[in-house]
């Protein structure tokens, strides 16, 4: 009888012991489906010698080769790095609300270039004297452009009236980032563009600084507005679109406004021996003729979310950036918007 038993209780632990055996082996093969590919042999080798697989488990030789789309698992980073010549940002306004910072280190993630001008109000001077903002994503951003700066991209830094507090450190480099008040840039085919920010030729800044303080706050009211409003379509599945930008150019002094800026620009290029100008200041982004002079506005990063590249076939192209790439990335850094210092 207890020979019985005991051949009973070694049958039971054989049994279980199989079973376990047998979903091991299971597991394994759903999961050598995804690494077939690094598994397969070389031409002229014998199936008997593939490695064995994880955990030892040994992959058998008639195992049908993996497919095609299962030969690497999803990439992280599906979008490629695009490589130009140069880029133009300006109007970033970092330490206000208004900034969008997500999508800025998004562009830069993805996008590299040989020359970075930053044109003017990077930093909003006049925002941080009124109150403190500067989240994490702000950070970020500097943090971006020096690792950039310091991995041998030539940094160009060309203050805007925002952050005219740089205007005296004219000719000097801070680390790899060097300040001018403006720039001379010949492209690859070789035009001349005169770079600047482009407030200095706003008669509202320079003659009636009262009223460009106050056209500053009604503006920010209007973002706080654009903020609200975009929130509402990326819940909607809706990309990134301005209501602000479209409101300013429905109305027609904005628009001749404008218009006479940008008259006012390529004709003191033309005085300066440029083919063109590259500017900011107004957030309007452009490339187009005027007056027989090539006129550039990179946009903004309040707005339009928008940069001036040159391929490097010397082409000028403006790049919007109102999807991001890595939202996956973009959400853990709106997680961490804390307050912290620069």
């Amino acid at each position: 009888m207890l020979a019985i038993v005991a051949t009973g209780a070694a049958m039971v632990q054989a049994l279980r012991s199989a079973r376990v055996r047998i979903a091991k082996a299971a597991g394994l093969l759903r999961g050598a489906r995804g690494s077939m590919p690094m598994l397969s042999t070389a031409p002229g080798i014998p199936a008997a010698f593939v490695p064995p697989g994880p955990g030892g488990a040994s992959i058998p030789a008639s195992a049908p080769p993996a497919r095609a789309n299962d030969a690497a698992p999803p990439s992280s980073d599906p979008e490629p790095m695009h490589r130009y010549r140069a880029i133009w940002l300006s109007d970033i306004h970092l330490g206000t609300p208004g900034c969008q910072a997500a999508y800025l280190l998004d562009f830069l993630k993805h996008n590299d270039s040989d020359k970075l001008y930053l044109v003017g109000d990077i930093i909003d001077g006049w925002q941080l004297r009124r109150g403190w903002y500067w989240p994490q994503s702000h950070n970020d951003v500097v943090q971006k452009l020096l690792r950039k700066a310091r991995k041998g991209t030539e940094v160009i830094y060309v203050p805007g009236n925002h952050d005219e507090v740089a205007r005296q450190f004219d000719g000097l480099a801070f680390g790899d980032v060097v300040v001018r008040e403006e720039a001379i840039h010949v492209t690859a085919t070789g035009r001349r563009l005169w770079v600047v920010h482009g407030d200095l030729f706003d008669g509202v800044v320079q003659h009636a600084r009262w009223l460009a303080y106050l056209g500053d706050s009604l503006y920010t009211l209007i973002l706080a507005l654009n903020r609200h409003f975009n929130r509402v379509r990326a819940r909607l599945g809706f990309p990134y679109w301005s209501l602000s930008q479209y409101l300013k150019h429905q109305v027609k002094n904005a628009v001749n406004y404008i218009s006479s800026f940008e008259h006012a620009m390529v004709e003191e290029a033309r005085r300066r021996g440029c083919d063109g100008v590259v500017c900011g200041h107004i957030h309007k982004a452009e490339i187009r003729e005027v007056d027989g002079q090539l006129y550039c506005n990179d946009g903004d990063w309040v707005e339009s979310l928008s940069a001036l590249v040159e391929t490097m076939e010397g082409e000028l192209k403006i790049v919007y950036w109102t999807t991001l790439r890595d939202p996956a990335h973009a959400a853990t850094r709106r997680s961490r918007r804390t307050a912290a210092p620069v």
